[in-house]
């Protein structure tokens, strides 16, 4: 069995006052910062994202300069760690990475009851982070990912609601996407859906949990590698059908449904989970190590709601092509369902 690496948090602020304000400075053009990547993440960027020093930095000056120049947006962050997380994925493809920054502006206003006010300290955000309804293992896998890991049996749908659950799973994703070995490794989930019903399912509008999983993928700037899912009810697969099919091939071919824990453990290295699914740490000290994560985080994350996108009619321009004003729809007349009819996946 192959052995796991010890996760490297890397805290977003530096240790000096000093370096905090070199690092805010960096945030234009002309202070471009190195990156923070590990040497292993290094030659994975290299390998899979064609990432080198020369291609970074030019991008990074490309897709400043666009921020500063489009009138569309208000307060975007133009820090090197931002932005990284949309070329990387993109494999450095600036007109993606530009598209992607959109829709992820526009996702979080369009569901801002459900994306925004990330505060871990918020009680049932809080509440639901104790109850290890969903958390990241403080160990990496053989591949140097970030584990999350999710249990449906920790989260009680007769006492929280889909606002609840969406936060803290948006939280967790903002948050692990601040390191930049993340970014660049990608990232294993884990679920174990024992006593999930349709209780769960019933906090969701059809449209609403359609339209996030769908937009999710091609909005949030992660790359998901590999999926694990283990004790799912047979009453419910059409949940997890419906839910599969709104994600791209890619990521279909990704997920797995196992029988039992011995099944899980042949694929999914199991010193990376919770002592409770036959690991080494108690699930109660990784939620500890998590807080902890998040109280490093916070004032960074919270401050991503100053970000505006202030007219989406740039995304429709790029989708469509069409460059003639009178065919466009003002994002202020687009309803949940319109608006994503128009800014139809690529």
């Amino acid at each position: 069995m192959a052995a796991t690496k010890v996760m490297m948090v890397r805290p977003w602020k530096s240790t000096s006052a000093d370096d905090d304000e070199k690092e805010i400075s960096e945030m234009k053009p002309e202070g471009i910062c190195n990156s923070l990547l590990s040497e292993e993440a290094a030659k994975v960027a290299r390998l899979e994202l064609r990432e080198d020093e020369s291609t970074k930095q030019q991008a990074l000056q490309q897709i400043i300069e666009w921020i500063n120049k489009n009138p569309d947006l208000k307060d975007c962050r133009t820090d090197s760690n931002f932005l990284l997380r949309f070329l990387r994925v993109k494999k450095f493809s600036v007109l993606m990475a530009q598209t992607m920054l959109l829709k992820y502006l526009n996702l979080r206003q369009t569901f801002p009851q459900l994306l925004m006010n990330l505060d871990y300290l918020q009680t049932p955000v809080l509440q639901l982070i104790d109850k290890g309804y969903l958390f990241p293992s403080p160990v990496r896998d053989k591949k140097g990912r970030r584990v999350i890991i999710g249990i449906a049996a920790n989260f009680d749908p007769q006492k929280y609601n889909c606002e609840d659950m969406a936060k803290v799973h948006m939280l967790t994703y903002e948050a692990l996407l601040e390191e930049e070995d993340t970014q660049v490794f990608g990232f294993t989930h884990f679920g174990d859906f024992r006593t999930m019903s349709t209780a769960h399912v019933m906090l969701w509008s059809p449209t609403v949990f359609a339209t996030i999983f769908k937009w999710g993928e091609q909005s949030v700037p992660m790359r998901h590698k590999e999926v694990h899912f283990i004790n799912v009810p047979s009453a419910l697969k059409y949940v997890y059908d419906f839910t599969r099919s709104r994600l791209s091939q890619k990521i279909r071919d990704r997920f797995t449904i196992h029988g039992n824990l011995a099944e899980l453990h042949s694929k999914l290295d199991p010193t990376i989970l919770p002592k409770e699914y036959g690991g080494v740490i108690p699930m109660s000290q990784m939620i500890e190590t998590w807080k902890e994560e998040l109280a490093e985080k916070r004032e960074r994350i919270m401050a991503l709601d100053q970000m505006k996108l202030l007219d989406n009619t740039s995304i429709l321009k790029r989708k469509d092509g069409n460059h003639n004003k009178n065919n466009r729809t003002s994002a202020s007349s687009l309803s949940i369902s319109g608006s994503f009819r128009k800014l139809e996946v690529d």
